[in-house]
């Protein structure tokens, strides 16, 4: 069964509490209907929790601890509870406070990263955005996640931030789907703008553009989108949430499908060649 948690960090940490709350009612020689009935709940919903298909939020798990008669157990299951939370950060709570502050918190990490490989299948990676595409692109996240309406700032400061690739030591490999060329954020104009610097991005000496085909046989499936820096940590975008993974095993993971999707790639000419045919399709 496929896993309804983006990380496989966050995954086992969920699984291993999900096991933890069978044992227990296990070990207290009860069924999941009378925990459920003792607990006032659905004998459904310790299904789902302890086959970690439902988070367990704190109250769940010390009705279940008391259904059970294992008070005792509270104290640990919480702890584990709240460090699988800390896995997955809410975009809403990181963009509270605005879009703008959210590009500029990046910064220091962007500043001390080497090397950077980015793979998008849903948009231009942030680094290699105009003003006019990140703002469009901004205004919509804005829209749909209700954040403080700071667009025109947040825009210049991702523009600004960008500035990275072409100061310093720092080396850029960004992969694309052929789909994130063909979709138009903003209209043709800020679409055409964009795809006309990504073609002026490709000729920079410390950066590599490669792109997947459409239609291309595959054995490596479409990603979510994700950043590695250096081999110390990756970023995985989702909608309603950003994933940090800093296990080093988990990290390897990235590292080593980002080499299978870099495989599927066109570079140099054919790279540009459906840069190009992108802009064209844009009339």
């Amino acid at each position: 069964m496929q896993s309804p948690y983006p990380s496989t960090a966050l995954d086992a940490a969920r699984r291993t509490i999900a096991d933890q709350l069978r044992d227990i009612r296990r070990d207290a020689g009860m069924t999941g209907r009378e925990v459920a009935a003792l607990a006032g709940w659905q004998p459904s919903k310790v299904s789902r929790l302890q086959s970690a298909t439902t988070p367990p939020s704190d109250d769940d798990i010390r009705a279940w601890c008391r259904a059970c008669g294992a008070e005792d157990k509270i104290p640990d299951l919480l702890a584990a509870n709240r460090t699988a939370d800390s896995m997955y950060l809410e975009w809403r709570r990181v963009q509270r406070s605005g879009l703008r502050r959210l590009q500029e918190s990046r910064v220091p990490l962007y500043e001390r990263t080497k090397t950077f490989r980015v793979y998008s299948s849903t948009v231009v990676p942030g680094f290699v955005q105009t003003y006019e595409y990140a703002a469009a692109l901004l205004g919509n996240i804005a829209r749909v996640h209700g954040t403080p309406d700071d667009v025109d700032d947040a825009a210049a400061a991702r523009v600004e931030r960008s500035r990275i690739i072409r100061e310093g030591d720092h080396r850029f490999a960004f992969l694309l789907e052929e789909s994130v060329l063909r979709h138009v954020i903003g209209d043709a104009s800020v679409m055409a703008g964009q795809l006309g610097y990504l073609l002026s991005v490709m000729a920079l000496p410390a950066v590599s553009v490669g792109v997947i085909p459409a239609g291309r046989s595959r054995g490596m499936w479409t990603l979510e989108t994700f950043t590695v820096f250096d081999e110390s940590r990756v970023h995985v975008e989702l909608l309603t949430a950003a994933v940090t993974v800093t296990t080093p095993g988990e990290i390897t993971q990235y590292a080593n499908a980002f080499e299978e999707l870099a495989a599927l790639a066109v570079y140099g000419a054919g790279a540009r060649a459906i840069v190009t045919a992108a802009v064209s399709s844009l009339g």
